[in-house]
């Protein structure tokens, strides 16, 4: 990709080429893996531990010291059976990630609030993962939240519906990863990380050049981060060359020295000027490692291909899983996101005296004279359209990027973190479910796709509790990363389906031949997430605006895990510490939210700890984050 930067010309000029240098840095990092191995296992022990992965398709590691290539059917699961290696939801070991303890948390669902509501009302736009987040808080802090929603459903970019046979469809294929602190946090909270199925560490990418096949990238459990994602990048044989590997090492070599230097976050946030494409090309990194493995990335982050993706979005991922040994792990609620998670939310927020409303869709923002919102207009349509005036203390949007946008009052339109919402916007987002007449696939895992049309996928009736049967249920992400998604929004849901089992049927002929399909769902939201196109880092806002009483949370705002649940969840913790530490409400002692800030910026990562007020991120004497 031709470009006139002349830090990108500069760099290409001088890429690692020589074949020795990459021999000798190829060479030592081959040796700092097996002196790391042999410091956790023995040669046998390891062997032992990895050594039952390798009956899947790809790459593995028997149970002696030779390393060898053994090959299964792409719908084949590890040890020729479908999740019986991982514990049974419910049971308290499947929550192989740790969290901190809650026990004695303020946060915590057993904690009951001193005095509910006594710190002021809070109205808040939208019951999405940003909104519910901001309430939960709120409520916990001594605030009553008042939740208003335009839909019948909780969860908004993660809300489901049952159709007349009680089957649960869903917004999208939602994936919980290790690298979740605050999200996994939550969870803990409220006490339901036994909802989450946890499973094998490892990563699955399907060759549609070799249909019916698919290659691994295993993470040894016995290995710490970053080691473990070397191993499972020198493990694989399928996808890349030793020489593109190597290469591909020299690509990362800027990212991991300046995560040494303290520079990482602020590097990462900075590469926001390149799509990841060009970043790869600036420096070095073989396309074939972009065409083979960093087009079904980007279209699991985001939806589209690298060309069209911030390097920022994936260089996030990258680093959170260099640094955290599970980050990359990955994990399935157990059911449907409005009913396993959103629901516990609610009932916390309702136990604390907070409210969440239904039905009740926005209609106008209402300013008084100075500025400041003087109340919400809301539609109850639980009564039959009835308009009332909803009046708080502060007002907080959690509404998409795109619909926020169409609610900004004429008088706030030239305000700077509202002009620059014109530079955001979502992206289309196609899902699909398809139940089969007969069991095509036994993977208890994610499936990155490296096809045309299909991102990610999985067998629900494997992954999830819920959707456990003896017939396959795919759910898809639908995402054309050559003509674009959004070509195919008008089209019929029909259209879509054929598309998806046209392409299923070449990925994997062997396997879904005689397959019908019993009924399916598709999902189409035409503007989801915001688009993390390079530049957009620039038009994200901070939950604190100019108007002192209007606050903003969702994944398009300001935190550092972009547009994901974990995002969303972020953001509502730090509205809602920002709304406590406003001039109206800071007669009462700031309470430290765990992981309000989680290392971002210039902020001192509060997360994990027992809850307690350690860190002060706004020490007033030195302007610097300090401990207190």
């Amino acid at each position: 990709m031709a470009s006139s930067d002349p830090l990108l010309r500069r760099r290409r000029q001088h890429r690692p080429s020589r074949p020795l240098l990459l021999a000798a840095c190829g060479a030592a990092a081959c040796i700092v893996v097996l002196l790391s191995l042999k410091s956790f296992n023995t040669p046998s022990s390891l062997g032992t531990t990895l050594g039952a992965r390798s009956t899947h398709r790809g790459v593995g590691i028997q149970p002696r010291p030779s390393l060898t290539n053994s090959r299964r059917s792409m719908f084949q699961a590890p040890f020729g059976h479908s999740g019986s290696m991982f514990p049974a939801p419910g049971r308290k070991e499947n929550s192989f990630v740790r969290v901190p303890e809650v026990s004695s948390s303020l946060f915590s669902a057993d904690t009951p609030v001193t005095n509910p509501g006594s710190r002021g009302t809070v109205a808040v736009i939208g019951a999405g993962l940003a909104g519910l987040s901001t309430a939960k808080y709120l409520s916990e802090l001594g605030f009553k939240p008042i939740v208003v929603e335009a839909r019948d459903v909780l969860g908004g970019k993660v809300a489901a519906w049952q159709d007349e046979d009680g089957d649960w469809y869903e917004t999208g294929l939602h994936i919980f990863f290790g690298a979740y602190p605050n999200m996994l946090q939550l969870f803990t909270e409220l006490g339901i990380q036994d909802r989450l199925q946890w499973k094998e560490h490892t990563m699955i990418f399907a060759l549609p050049e070799k249909p019916g096949e698919f290659s691994r990238f295993d993470f040894p459990s016995a290995v710490p981060a970053p080691l473990n994602g070397i191993v499972a990048i020198l493990l694989n044989t399928q996808l890349l060359s030793w020489a593109e590997k190597v290469q591909f090492a020299f690509a990362l070599l800027p990212v991991i020295w300046e995560e040494v230097r303290g520079n990482g976050q602020k590097y990462v946030e900075e590469m926001d000027k390149y799509s990841f494409s060009e970043y790869m090309e600036m420096l070095g990194a073989p396309k074939r490692v972009v065409d083979e493995v960093f087009i079904a990335m980007s279209k699991a982050l985001a939806f589209v291909k690298p060309e069209d993706l911030s390097a920022t979005v994936v260089l996030t991922a990258l680093n959170r899983f260099l640094k955290e040994t599970e980050g990359s792990k990955m994990a399935f609620l157990d059911g449907a996101p409005p009913e396993r998670l959103c629901k516990p939310v609610v009932e916390r927020i309702e136990a604390n005296g907070g409210e969440v409303r239904m039905k009740n869709p926005l209609r106008e923002i209402v300013l008084d004279d100075t500025g400041k919102v003087s109340h919400l207009k809301i539609a109850d349509l639980n009564e039959q359209n009835k308009i009332y005036d909803l009046k708080a203390d502060a007002y907080v949007s959690a509404m998409p990027v795109d619909i926020l946008k169409k609610f900004v009052p004429e008088q706030w339109q030239e305000k700077d973190e509202f002009k620059k919402l014109d530079g955001l916007e979502g992206i289309p987002v196609i899902n699909v479910h398809v139940w089969l007449d007969k069991k095509v696939c036994d993977v208890d895992q994610l499936m990155f796709s490296r096809s045309k049309l299909l991102s990610v996928y999985a067998d629900m009736s494997n992954t999830c509790e819920e959707y456990k049967s003896d017939k396959s249920m795919l759910e898809l992400v639908f995402a054309d990363h050559v003509e674009g998604t959004e070509k195919w929004i008008g089209r019929s849901d029909q259209d879509i389906v054929d598309a998806t089992m046209d392409e299923l049927r070449k990925l994997f002929p062997k396997e879904m031949e005689g397959a019908n399909v019993l009924k399916s769902h598709v999902v189409k939201t035409p503007r989801s997430v915001y688009w993390s196109k390079p530049g957009r880092q620039k038009f994200r806002p901070a939950q604190k605006t100019t108007v002192p009483n209007f606050f903003l949370a969702g994944d398009f705002t300001m935190q550092r895990y972009l547009a994901s649940m974990e995002g969303a969840i972020l953001s509502g913790k730090q509205v809602a510490d920002e709304i406590q530490r406003s001039p109206q409400f800071n007669n009462y002692p700031t309470v430290e939210i765990p992981g309000v800030y989680g290392g971002w910026k210039d902020k001192t990562d509060t997360f994990p700890d027992n809850f307690g007020p350690k860190v002060d991120k706004y020490n007033k004497k030195s302007g610097q984050p300090g401990f207190a």
